[in-house]
């Protein structure tokens, strides 16, 4: 039985070791291709493909950043003759979970040491759809400021709306659905999404927020 341990052990060190340089090797291709396209590609970062782009030049990543698989980031600088000066900038040490998509058509940032689960929706736009006589497609776009803090934590499948600030060290919780301005050290779940706990300095702990009726 510890022979057999033993050589699993043995096995699944060496995948890992497999892995972490398949994607050493990756990033090292990835910053000498992509330094060219993006408007900053960072040392130790790496995208997996399949992956999704508009606007490469507009969108800058930062050092040891990570993005899994089946992402989807657009930088939106036109629509409907309206022009936009707009960018994403995603700052060092970000992980990103598979199935991420983010839209912009303002400067959209997110702060450096944020881990992002999969499915996470981020944007700083909304869709005008006043006019019922014209598909909502073909309706102006408007946009409020939207930014992640650093050293957020942000849930499976979470959305993250235009007009959305978090402040340092916000965990906002799966599925949520957030708009708004939170503070420092929230704690953000449920739809629409409220603060359900902060960190209380004087204490040294995370107090629960009472919700007001």
């Amino acid at each position: 039985m510890n022979n057999i341990r033993s050589k699993i052990s043995t096995f699944i060190n060496y995948d890992n070791k497999f892995y972490l340089l398949k994607c050493k090797i990756t990033a090292f291709i990835q910053k000498r291709i992509y330094s060219f396209t993006y408007a900053n590609f960072g040392s130790n970062s790496i995208i997996m493909k399949p992956i999704r782009v508009i606007g490469k030049k507009y969108i800058s990543i930062g050092n040891n950043v990570s993005i899994l698989n089946g992402a989807r980031m657009e930088v939106i600088t036109k629509w409907n003759d309206m022009e936009y000066n707009a960018g994403i900038n995603i700052e060092d040490n970000v992980s990103i979970g598979q199935n991420f998509h983010i839209t912009s058509c303002d400067n959209l940032k997110i702060g450096k040491n944020t881990t992002i689960l999969g499915n996470v929706f981020i944007t700083n736009i909304d869709h005008e759809y006043q006019d019922i006589n014209n598909h909502i497609l073909n309706q102006n776009i408007k946009y409020s400021k939207t930014e992640i803090g650093e050293e957020c934590f942000i849930g499976y499948g979470a959305a993250i709306q235009a007009g959305t600030i978090l402040g340092r060290h916000c965990i906002v919780g799966t599925n949520a659905v957030v708009r708004g301005i939170y503070d420092d050290y929230s704690v953000i779940v449920g739809v629409p999404a409220r603060v359900v706990k902060k960190y209380n300095k004087n204490n040294n702990k995370w107090d629960r927020v009472i919700k007001q009726e």
